[in-house]
């Protein structure tokens, strides 16, 4: 072979090799930059967490009402939110951050049987009476 099909043929193969090739910085899918901490327990019950609690918002049947359809996907929004402030209290080590958790569970629990309950009283249709029982404020100050 002649010098120049040779460089050719060597540059065609360098381009081709290259291609397959990750940039710098860039890594192949499952593959960890060296030094990285790779994912831990908590990230991975997080979007575990986040992902149920998207599909079950997903979920919650629409009926065309906004009072029923809000508080259908709200219950699950409030589920994820505990689920995650209950992570966070297994590996979480800020005693603020701590604290903070336990009020959103506190607090969203609290919320929960509030919006299950009034939906319930909404889907009978047996109670419009918008001071009447559960009533939802109180969970958020004054």
């Amino acid at each position: 072979m002649k010098t120049g099909k040779r460089l050719l043929l060597a540059g065609v193969l360098v381009f081709v090799v290259g291609l397959a090739l990750p940039v710098r910085g860039q890594h192949a899918p499952g593959e960890h930059h060296p030094g990285a901490v790779p994912p831990s327990t908590f990230d991975t019950a997080m979007h575990r967490a986040m992902g149920e609690m998207s599909k079950a918002m997903d979920a919650a049947p629409m009926s065309g009402d906004p009072d029923k359809d809000f508080l259908a996907m709200m219950i699950p929004h409030h589920e994820g939110a505990v689920e995650m402030a209950r992570l966070v209290l297994l590996h979480g080590r800020d005693p603020l951050v701590r604290k903070l958790a336990e009020d959103i569970i506190a607090g969203q629990q609290t919320e929960i049987v509030a919006m299950r309950s009034r939906l319930e009283i909404l889907k009978s249709g047996s109670d419009m009476n918008p001071g009447g029982f559960p009533a939802l404020g109180g969970t958020r100050g004054p």
